[in-house]
């Protein structure tokens, strides 16, 4: 139904910024199904939560060395259970509520035998001081906090120990960086797990794979499937939408780019995004489409809090007029 063979989008939300490539990204859902069991006599219960992480977008904010709670509440799982011959029972793991989010904090609930309770509150204060300093630039208000928690049915041995082993292996953070010259320092190929929830009868976890290549989203997101798949896991991927891969020799940038020159006597900011735009359903559609994406600058997006910069608008108007002057 198109026939202009240029798309300018302006939904983007920092003045001064071109954008002229996109992530595309799925959803990768893992279930481990269980039977529950009462712990073994002389167990007792405990529980551990991690608060206070940064989170953020798990697109424009996975280069940012943030830490993921779910990933670190594995590794402890991980580690203590190899310390204990396997004698760790997990109770429950929850953690992040939205696919598309680094989540923040979580919650797991396990028991060990009685006599091993002092030492894995040791371990515990060692393993918080260790991520701290690991993450003491990026990550400076996490709270490491364990106590005892209420006597529950465990999870199956085998399912939660293959549960624990999955989380521990399965990519997570950034993957690799763009080829692309303009795009060098830019995120290609991601991976987040987003949430664990525990029910009655399953764990359901939740990760987000995103690539400005669907290729190789495609292979990241076989990784994940497989780590899952691997550990006895049931899984579904789904929700796909595809990349903006950015044009060689582009006309529209060239313009956009000597347009915003002209009026505003400096540079911007020629860039790709490590999340979804719109652009990336209409290059789907339409190859050949050459396509920038601008706009005004707008802050706390998708909050009660969403405010727009007044003046910017005016920028973003009077550059879209010139643009369209430009174009022949």
């Amino acid at each position: 139904f198109m026939t202009g063979k240029m798309l300018i989008n302006l939904d983007s939300e920092d003045e001064g910024q071109i954008f002229v490539s996109c992530a595309g990204g799925q959803t990768t859902k893992a279930t481990f199904h269980f039977t529950r069991e009462e712990a073994p006599a002389g167990y007792f219960f405990m529980e551990a939560s991690l608060k206070g992480l940064n989170g953020g977008h798990s697109g424009d904010d996975i280069n940012k060395k943030r830490a993921n709670a779910i990933k670190v509440l594995a590794r402890f799982l991980f580690l203590e259970n190899e310390k204990l011959n396997g004698a760790l029972r997990l109770v429950s793991f929850n953690s992040g509520k939205m696919h598309n989010a680094i989540p923040r904090d979580g919650k797991i609930v396990f028991a060990v035998k009685n006599e091993a309770k002092e030492q894995v509150r040791a371990d515990w204060n060692i393993f918080a001081s260790e991520v701290e300093d690991e993450f003491h630039v990026t990550e400076q208000s996490m709270l490491f906090n364990m106590g005892s928690a209420d006597a529950a049915p465990v999870i199956e041995k085998a399912v939660a120990d293959k549960f624990i082993m999955a989380l521990q292996a399965v990519d997570n953070g950034p993957l690799t960086t763009c080829q692309d010259e303009a795009l060098a320092e830019m995120v290609e190929t991601s991976s987040n797990v987003a949430s664990v929830m525990t029910d009655e009868n399953s764990i359901n976890i939740v990760a987000s794979q995103r690539s400005n290549v669907m290729s190789n989203l495609d292979n990241m997101t076989n990784t994940v499937k497989a780590a899952f798949l691997l550990a006895g896991a049931e899984v579904n991927v789904g929700g796909k939408y595809p990349a903006w891969k950015m044009r060689a020799n582009s006309k529209l940038t060239d313009i956009t780019v000597k347009s915003y020159e002209k009026l505003f006597g400096k540079e911007p900011w020629v860039k790709g995004i490590h999340a979804g735009l719109e652009c990336g359903l209409f290059s789907e559609r339409y190859p050949d489409l050459d396509m920038v994406s601008f706009g005004p600058t707008l802050r706390n997006v998708h909050t009660p809090e969403e405010a727009l910069l007044i003046p910017t608008v005016q920028m973003v108007w009077d550059h879209l007029l010139d643009i369209l002057r430009s174009v022949k």
